[in-house]
């Protein structure tokens, strides 16, 4: 039923072929897809990437991602265009990007900082403690937190570069995968991975800014990693889907 897709934004491939499975009806309504590991290996890419088109498919009405239970097919279509745009970009792929520029703006940031800018991160850490339970407004400190460390090289284009990267993050797309996993745990842990990097640019440490700057983004995509719920061992599921053409 499935086939090893090309590289080319994968989780689009992944959506677009499963998305053609429910429209000809080889996957009906009220059907059970595999747990994610087993989708990532017979598509042949990574889980990261099914998910991102697990969550295309939900936004646009295919799927029902039930926590604890399941993935299942759902009656609704909706519009091709209602699918997202070809150069939109998914969370994991955001994150990655992330990864690349903040790390190398929080080292440069530990090098030139001064007193002011770490007054004004104490600021917004202090704000977001008040926060954590308004998922609105500590996403907003969020973005605020990592534009200010930006800010601290006095330069422009990075900060417009990592704001706009976050606004990213107000998509229907990343709205949907982050409703299922954060929540005021996630955004405490957040908050104080903030606060390691903000340290560690207080002490002048470009190597431990760094780390931390990677450290907190790796803890993102853990925490927008995690499962579902929908893991099973579930014998009579997989002869199932070896019915439907499955492997």
């Amino acid at each position: 039923m499935f086939s090893a897709v090309e590289s080319r934004r994968l989780y689009r491939q992944v959506a677009d072929q499963m998305r053609d499975l429910i429209v000809r009806g080889e996957l009906a309504p009220g059907s059970r897809l595999p747990a994610e590991r087993d989708l990532a290996q017979k598509f042949g890419v990574s889980r990261p990437t099914i998910r991102e088109a697990l969550i295309v498919l939900e936004v646009e009405g295919f799927i029902d991602i039930r926590m604890g239970s399941g993935i299942y097919i759902t009656a609704r279509k909706v519009p091709a265009s209602d699918e997202p745009p070809e150069d939109f970009e998914g969370p994991f792929e955001l994150l990655r990007a992330r990864a690349v520029v903040e790390c190398a703006i929080a080292e440069e940031a530990a090098r030139l900082a001064r007193p002011e800018h770490i007054a004004i991160l104490d600021d917004n850490l202090a704000r977001m403690a008040a926060s954590i339970e308004d998922r609105r407004m500590a996403l907003s400190i969020d973005r605020e937190f990592h534009v200010l460390v930006a800010s601290i090289i006095a330069n422009q284009t990075l900060n417009r570069f990592v704001g706009s990267i976050h606004d990213m993050r107000m998509t229907p797309y990343f709205e949907k995968l982050a409703s299922y996993f954060e929540n005021t745990e996630t955004w405490r842990a957040a908050m104080e991975e903030h606060r390691v990097i903000r340290d560690a640019i207080a002490a002048g440490d470009p190597a431990a800014a760094r780390a931390a700057m990677r450290a907190h983004l790796d803890q993102s995509q853990l925490r927008l990693s995690a499962s579902f719920g929908e893991e099973t061992t579930d014998s009579t599921m997989h002869a199932a889907w070896r019915r439907a053409g499955g492997k």
